[in-house]
């Protein structure tokens, strides 16, 4: 599988038990899964590297990834 890096702002959905997600400012929703603690901010802009995950979700919302690197970016990008 291909990493990928993804630009966009973190979001908390309150869908079944809840998650964290990313909505990539292309306006693709990103299911993170094991969000690293330090992105956990609804609203965060972050850059991320990541990896497309086969593993299953029982959530119905963005396409799974886990997370292999991140940085946050200025609030006003």
């Amino acid at each position: 599988m291909e990493q990928m890096r993804i630009a966009g702002r973190v979001t908390y959905q309150s869908l079944e038990s809840g998650f964290w997600g990313i909505i990539g400012d292309d306006g693709s929703n990103w299911l993170v899964l094991d969000m690293p603690d330090q992105l956990k901010v609804q609203g965060a802009r972050v850059e991320v590297t990541a990896m497309p995950s086969a593993q299953e979700s029982i959530f119905m919302w963005g396409e799974p990834i886990e997370i292999l690197a991140f940085h946050t970016l200025p609030k006003f990008r």
